[in-house]
């Protein structure tokens, strides 16, 4: 039951340029005012003495308490999450700021290591919770409405009742975790360490990332290959990290008798496989009129023959070559909230004015993009990595998405403000789908609506398309380390199988493109988290049909939904709206969205 939130960055690369105002940092002085802070020895002194405490008082003893004493048990607990999930998070956004300080990664390791030292003893309270009698639990929700309100937590604990190892070793996995994380620690740093050097430039992986964006082909081309020369340098390293995270992971699944490798991510989710299958295949089936169609337009609008990797994310030739201001970014993404609803501009504007946004590119930060919602009683902290590209105003309206959905949720407290993150990506998606419209509305002419439109269709499908293929990727490496080590070109064969299928026959794939998955964060950090991503603009497109067929009142129901965190499963929260996602019509009325847009940009062809 300790949550230790660490954030986990988004999965597509942000943009570039120059005078882009005054870029918000950090002020993490709500958490602690620094690593000798007196409140953060004091609370590592509250844990280790509430953390033994606590397992003197329980261990062996749940199944002999009644309702009140279950009921302050778990607030116990919880309130144990609380400290430990604040340094944590104090330490992780610290060392996230500038991955390559020794100082600030061996500060956040020893927090960890202190943290699973102090909450090892606690490990036998999921153990006995699920030892817990289901008749007896549910006499005493009835007796006891404040117990009642934990059963969504307990009966996620539950869940993984039949994967439950002996209590000796949980024990003994729990303090393992840290050498897990050492595997992530060393790929986040040899990430941040890369260095590019393009037209005698040098720079970090995000900017390079960037230049993929670029008008000029020429660059886009050179940073490609820079970019395939330099993982494939690193590429050992990479493949030395994928082949023992999954290894761990076999492991751990084979012990715990979970049926498939993604099990485990499902259970998290608390979503249903078959579920996640319905989506996957409703994407997959649909590649030909989402991303092959709009790629062979694309091609077409490019003047090309073949489209190469360099060209997916290339400006259009008729878009103005643009520069988003920091200002001016803010206001598009606060007006588009607040004209949905004045309580979401509330709710965004202190990320803007006190120090809960960390903006500009920087040597050594982590790459990518992520709001993380620290604890309940404190607020999220959203990072970026903005540089003034009209997609870059779209990761701050969905990373704000992700900030208002957390701020909300934490009136749950501690154990049910999580959401699974299925619907994780419910308000952040929502929060792009919102400026963009509010864009589209005010574009001056039909070349700009075009240019938005597009803009737009390629970002679903790197939301959709691409994360399905993602998780693909994953699926079948995962499948193929069960069966023994694999070498970077096994790993690099597995990538392309699922590239060509997904992006389509208007591409060609350059020599080195093969070691393009050494760099996505979540293969490493979050096995099978991609899907989340798909899941919720399905979700959202679905949503917003909803919100555009009957307006009144959504507003409401859909704070209700942010507000409710984890303490409800996803067929409650989207029965209020009429949708149901193990529905197999559901996924399509997400889909016909995306391929509408696609409608829309063919008949401006015509």
């Amino acid at each position: 039951m300790i949550h230790l939130p660490f954030p986990v960055r988004d999965a597509n690369a942000a943009s570039g340029a120059d005078n882009l105002g005054e870029l918000p940092e950090w002020n993490l002085d709500d958490l602690y005012t620094g690593e000798d802070a007196p409140e953060l020895a004091r609370d590592l002194e509250w844990l280790e003495e509430n953390c033994a405490s606590f397992a003197a008082d329980y261990e062996g003893k749940l199944g002999d308490l009644d309702a009140a004493g279950l009921l302050t048990c778990i607030e116990r607990n919880e309130k144990i999450s609380n400290i430990a999930g604040r340094i944590m998070s104090y330490a992780g956004l610290r060392y996230y700021q500038q991955t390559t300080d020794g100082e600030r990664a061996k500060f956040m390791s020893d927090c960890q290591e202190k943290i699973t030292n102090f909450t090892t003893p606690l490990v036998f309270f999921t153990l006995e919770l699920n030892r817990l009698d289901a008749d007896a639990l549910n006499a005493m929700y009835a007796e006891n409405a404040s117990l009642a309100r934990y059963s969504p937590v307990i009966r996620r604990i539950q869940a993984m009742k039949p994967h439950q190892l002996s209590d000796e070793l949980e024990k003994f996995l729990h303090d393992l975790g840290v050498v897990g994380d050492a595997w992530e620690r060393l790929f986040d740093e040899t990430i941040a360490g890369l260095t590019f050097e393009v037209d005698g430039e040098e720079m970090g992986i995000e900017a390079t990332l960037n230049l993929l964006t670029e008008q000029d082909r020429s660059k886009r081309e050179a940073a490609s290959r820079e970019l395939a020369n330099v993982f494939q340098e690193n590429i050992k390293i990479f493949a030395r990290v994928h082949n023992t995270s999954a290894k761990e992971k076999e492991v751990l699944d084979r012990w715990r008798n979970m049926p498939t490798a993604q099990t485990g991510r499902h259970l998290s989710n608390d979503v249903e496989a078959e579920v996640v299958e319905a989506l996957r295949n409703a994407v997959v089936a649909a590649y030909p009129k989402l991303s092959h169609r709009y790629y062979e337009l694309k091609r077409k609008w490019l003047g090309l023959d073949k489209m190469q990797v360099w060209d997916r994310n290339a400006p259009l030739p008729m878009e103005d070559t643009k520069v988003i201001d920091w200002p001016q970014a803010q206001k598009m993404v606060m007006e588009a909230y607040s004209a949905f609803d004045p309580r979401m501009g509330d709710l965004a504007d202190p990320f803007f004015n006190k120090g809960w946004i960390d903006a500009a590119v920087k040597p050594g930060k982590a790459p990518g993009a992520f709001a993380h919602p620290t604890v309940t009683n404190v607020h999220p902290y959203v990072m970026l990595n903005y540089l003034g590209k009209p997609r870059d105003v779209m990761t701050l309206a969905h990373e704000l998405g992700h900030g208002v959905h957390q701020v909300l949720a934490a009136e749950q407290g501690e154990l049910l403000s999580s959401t699974p993150l299925t619907l994780a990506e419910t308000a952040s998606v929502f929060g792009e789908m919102l400026t963009f419209r509010k864009m589209l509305d005010g574009a001056k002419d039909q070349a700009e609506r075009k240019v938005l439109l597009a803009g737009k269709v390629e970002d679903m499908i790197n939301t959709v398309v691409r994360q399905i293929a993602f998780y693909d990727f994953e699926c079948k490496l995962h499948a193929a380390r069960r069966e023994g080590e694999l070498t970077p070109e096994d790993i690099g064969a597995l990538w392309m199988s699922v590239q060509g299928e997904s992006l389509g026959p208007a591409f060609e794939f350059m020599e080195g493109y093969e070691s393009f998955w050494a760099y996505i964060p979540h293969f490493v950090h979050s096995p099978f988290y991609v899907y989340a991503y798909a899941f919720g603009d399905g979700l959202v497109n679905a949503l917003y049909a909803v919100y555009e067929e009957n307006p009144v009142g959504f507003q409401d129901k859909y704070f209700d939904m942010l507000k409710a965190g984890g303490s409800m499963h996803h067929k409650e929260l989207l029965a209020p709206f009429g949708l149901d996602a193990s529905d197999p019509a559901f996924w399509g009325k997400g889909l016909s969205m995306i391929s509408g847009f696609i409608d829309e940009l063919e008949a401006m062809e015509g």
